[in-house]
Parts: structure tokens; sequence; C-alpha cells
């Protein structure tokens, strides 16, 4: 009897034994898994070594000044995109946003304000449109992929309708060398953007606010259960969001020296393609800033690279859509 109990005894032992093990290689995997944030920083790494092989001027100061101011514009509306996307949302109007508040900018310069007032108002339109859509989404509990694409509609539509579709010229020593002084090869643009990125590190990740807004990405009802007010989190979020496009409006009125009504959906696309290379969930719940900003370097890069290489635009999109799909692909092994 006595064998055969010890045998009885030794099976459980030795099957109870074998789900600390596989419990014990699951954590490590998980440990393992939390690649994604390295990703965008490893696919910039890979990106410029390989470009600069194919081609010795990638690397030239000339080339990395342009770079690095073109990539200044992307930053800003990753990081308005991420804290919408840290909540499990989405904004697709952020470019079209960004469009409106440059029209204005238009405006006020045509009223002959100053451009301190000017910038003001690109700020102020930018946050009050990404306050409403809020507000919208918030307190009217609708979707916020339906109400961000009607306010890309209705953004587009009154920066057209304001603007008669007709750029304004802006002749500014300030915004001149806005766009093109900085410290070396920095350009203000970009120390703008970096700095901007800093503050909103700072927020997210030192602030009651930016713990609100990870515990209401992470579970609505856990966020309500501790006294977090869920639409003041999402109105907030997509303020915060429109401040960036409008922040992203006074760049882009000064790389291009005027204030435009034409669309720019590429940095639409593009700033939802730098957050899911940077790691951040789609779902909600975790985020980052400094991958984010890292993956729109990597797809200002990207583009750079391959018009260096004589690659025809229309293919370029293609290679940015290829490289966001794979990082999405990625990203559900991490899950």
């Amino acid at each position: 009897m006595s064998p055969t109990t010890s045998e009885q005894t030794a099976e459980p032992a030795a099957s109870g034994a074998a789900p600390v093990e596989r419990q014990s290689v699951s954590q490590r995997l998980a440990s393992f898994t939390g690649w994604s944030e390295w990703a965008a920083p490893i696919g910039l790494l890979v990106l410029v070594i390989v470009f600069q092989i194919l081609n010795s001027t990638f690397l030239s100061l000339g080339n990395i000044e342009a770079m690095l101011a073109a990539a200044a514009i992307l930053i800003l509306l990753s990081v308005g995109q991420t804290f919408v996307v840290a909540t499990g949302g989405i904004d697709l109007s952020i470019a079209s946003t960004m469009t409106l508040s440059a029209v204005m900018f238009g405006v006020g310069y045509g009223a002959d304000w100053s451009i301190f007032l000017c910038c003001l108002l690109a700020v102020v339109t930018g946050s009050l449109f990404g306050l409403l859509q809020g507000v919208i989404i918030g307190r009217g509990k609708i979707t916020d992929f339906i109400v961000t694409l009607g306010g890309l509609s209705v953004a587009s539509g009154l920066a057209l309708v304001i603007s008669d579709g007709q750029p304004v010229t802006v002749i500014s020593r300030f915004m001149l060398r806005l766009s093109t002084d900085g410290i070396g090869i920095i350009g203000w643009p970009v120390i703008v953007a970096l700095v901007v990125a800093l503050i909103f590190h700072g927020v997210l990740f030192h602030t009651r606010f930016g713990t609100h807004v990870l515990a209401a990405g992470g579970s609505e009802d856990a966020a309500r259960a501790t006294g977090i007010s869920i639409a003041r989190i999402k109105t907030a979020v997509y303020t915060v969001a429109g401040i960036m496009a409008g922040l992203a409006a006074i760049l882009l009125v000064a790389r291009v020296g005027a204030a435009e009504p034409a669309a720019n959906t590429q940095f639409l696309l593009n700033s939802v393609a730098a957050v899911v290379l940077g790691g951040v969930s789609l779902v909600g719940g975790r985020a980052t800033i400094w991958s984010p900003v890292c993956g729109a370097l990597l797809l200002t890069a990207l583009t750079n690279g391959l018009t260096l290489l004589g690659v025809s635009q229309y293919y370029q999109p293609i290679a940015v859509g290829g490289v966001v799909v794979l990082a999405a692909l990625l990203a559900r092994f991490q899950k």
C-alpha cells in the first residue's frame, strides 16, 4: 500500500510542479516581449545604418538637419495622438485641426495682428476644436471614431470657407528664424517639439492627470470605481490633441511660409503610425511618449531615405503602410 500511496502523492507533486515552471517561463516571455517600446528606436537605428550604406549623403549634416526639421511637426501630432490612444480612443481630425489652426493664424496675420497673437490664435483654435470634440465624446457618449471623422470634415471645410481656398503668405522675421535657425544642426522646430514632448512626458507619468488617463484607458469601470470622471478625462485628452495641432500649425506656417488651407492627410496617417510604432496600446492603458517620438523620426527617416535612393513618391506610402502593419502585427504577438 505504501508504494502505491507514494506514487499517488508523487504524481500530483510532479503535475503541480509543471504549472509553476510554465508560469515562470510565461513571465519571462512577458518581460521579454516588452520589446515593443524599443521597436521604434531599434528600427530607427537599423534604417539609419541601411540608408547610410546605400547612400553616403544620408548622414550628412545638411540632410540630418532637414530630417529633424521635417519630423518636428509629426512629433507634436504624435504626442497629442498618444494621449488620445492611451484612453483607447483615436483622433482622426488632428491633421485637419492643424490645417484649420494654420488658416486662423493667417486670418490674424491678415488683420495685422502681432505674430504672438497669431500664434496664440492658432493654439486657441486647436484647443477649442479639440475641447468640443472631447465634450461630444465624453459627455455625449458618442464613439470617438464617428466624432473625429466628422471633425475631420468640419475642420477641413471650415479651413476652406474661412480662407476662401486661398493661402496667406506670411512674411515675418520671427517665423523665418523659427524655421531656419537653431542650435547647431538642431533647428528651433525640433527643439520646440522635444521640449513639448518632455513636458508632456512629465504630465503623463508624474501627475495625477496622467495616472487617470492611463487608468481610464486600462479599464473604464475600474477607473469609475475609484472616482475618476471618464468624461472629464476624454474631454481633456482631446483638448491636449487640439493644443498639439495648434502648435504644429505654427511650425507648419513657419516651414511653408504661408497659411494654407490644403489638406495634410499624411500627417494624420503618420501620427497614428508613429504611435503604433512606439508600442502604445491601441486599446488603451499603456503608453509612452519617447517611443512615438522615435516612431516619428523613423517615419521621417524612411521617407527621406527612399527619396535619396530615387524611389518614386508613389511607392513611399506603401513602404510606410507596410512598416505600420508589421509593427501592429508584432504588437499583437506581445499580447
